[in-house]
C-alpha cells in the first residue's frame, strides 16, 4: 500500500491538477449568467466526482461549510475509494462566485492536499492575515505591528523605497484604516472584490507586483492561502476572528483552544503539502477556461512544500 509520502509524490504531477481542472471546467459554464449560486454547486459536483476517483482516505478539512451547511464538500465529510493513505483536503471548488456570476478576473477552483493531520482544521470564521512572498528574513512581517512599520520592514529588506512596494487588499470597509495608512506612505494598493486566496497566492510571483497581502478574510481560504505560501517559502500570520457566541463555538467543535493564537505559516499548514489551482476566468496568473471548437483549455499551477516545485500546466482536453 502506498504511503502518504509516495502518494503524494503521484498525486503531484496528476490527479490533484485533474481535480482543480474538473472543478474549473464546470464552473466555466455558469460564467457570467449571475448565478453564483449554481455556479458553486457546477464546481463542486465536479470536484467531488474526481476526488471519489481516487484511491485514498481522504478527510475535508477545509469545505464548504459545516455539514448542516452544506450538502457536498462539508467540513468531515471523506472522499476518495476509502482504500489507501490518510490524507487532509483543503478546497474552495470556485474561489470567487461573484467574480464568475460576473465575468470578472482571478475566479480559481483551489486544491491542497497533506499528510493527514497537517492542516489546520480551521472553523468557518473570518481570519486577520498577513503574507509576503519568498525571499525575505523570517518575521519580517507582524501580524500585530502597524501597516507603516511592515511596509517600512518589507521595503528595507527589498532594498526600495516604500513607495515601491504593493499591497493586495480586499475592497471592504473594515480595511479603510490599512488602505488609508499605505497610501500615506506612498505605497500601492491594489483591491480586489473577491478572492483572497487569489490575493495571497499573488505574492508568491514576483511577476504580479504584489508584495504583501494584508486583510480580514475568510479563515478557510486562510489555510488554502497557507499551503500555497508553503510552497515556494513565502511568510504569513493569521489570527481567528469571531464575531459571536456560535462561532467561538466552531472553533472549539473544531478543537480549536487558544482563540486568541497568532498563527504562523507552519501552524497552518504544516508537514509536506500540495497545491494546486485553475484558473476559471482570466487572471493576474493564470488564463481561464477557453471553450473552442472540439476541445476545451485549462490553466493550472500545481505546487509542492518538500521540493519547492512549481508547474504550470497548460492542457487540451476533447470536449
Amino acid at each position: 500500500m502506498a504511503t502518504e509520502e509516495t502518494y503524494l509524490d503521484r498525486v503531484l504531477t496528476m490527479e490533484v491538477g485533474r481535480c482543480t481542472e474538473a472543478a474549473a471546467v464546470a464552473a466555466s459554464t455558469m460564467i457570467g449568467r449571475g448565478d453564483k449560486e449554481g455556479a458553486d454547486e457546477a464546481a463542486v459536483s465536479a470536484l467531488r466526482t474526481a476526488f471519489n476517483k481516487l484511491e485514498m482516505d481522504g478527510t475535508v478539512v477545509i469545505g464548504e461549510g459545516e455539514r448542516d451547511e452544506a450538502p457536498m464538500l462539508y467540513i468531515g465529510e471523506k472522499v476518495g475509494t476509502g482504500q489507501g493513505p490518510k490524507i487532509d483536503i483543503a478546497l474552495d471548488p470556485l474561489e470567487g462566485t461573484t467574480l464568475t456570476a460576473k465575468a470578472m478576473a482571478n475566479a480559481l477552483a483551489v486544491v491542497a492536499m497533506a499528510q493527514g493531520g497537517t492542516l489546520l482544521h480551521s472553523p468557518d470564521v473570518y481570519m486577520d492575515k498577513i503574507a509576503c512572498g519568498p525571499g525575505y528574513p523570517d518575521g519580517v512581517i507582524d501580524l500585530d505591528a502597524a501597516i507603516e512599520d511592515n511596509i517600512d520592514a518589507l521595503a528595507k529588506h527589498k532594498g526600495v523605497a516604500a513607495s515601491e512596494i504593493t499591497l493586495c487588499i480586499l475592497d471592504r470597509d473594515r480595511h479603510e484604516p490599512l488602505i488609508t495608512g499605505a497610501r500615506r506612505m506612498g505605497a500601492r494598493v491594489f483591491l480586489i472584490p473577491d478572492g483572497d486566496v487569489a490575493g495571497v497566492f499573488h505574492t508568491t510571483e514576483a511577476s504580479t507586483g504584489i508584495d504583501m497581502y494584508v486583510g480580514q478574510g475568510g479563515a478557510p481560504e486562510g489555510v488554502l492561502a497557507a499551503a500555497a505560501l508553503r510552497c515556494v517559502g513565502g511568510q504569513m500570520q493569521g489570527r481567528l476572528v469571531f464575531r459571536n457566541d456560535d462561532e467561538r463555538g466552531r472553533a472549539e467543535r473544531a478543537g480549536i483552544k487558544d482563540l486568541d493564537r497568532k498563527y504562523s505559516l507552519s501552524d497552518l499548514a504544516s508537514g509536506d503539502v500540495i497545491f494546486a489551482a485553475t484558473g476559471v476566468t482570466n487572471g493576474t496568473m493564470l488564463d481561464g477556461v477557453k471553450w473552442e471548437p472540439g476541445y476545451v483549455s485549462t490553466h493550472t499551477v500545481v505546487m509542492r512544500s518538500k521540493t519547492g516545485t512549481v508547474r504550470y500546466i497548460r492542457a487540451q482536453t476533447r470536449r
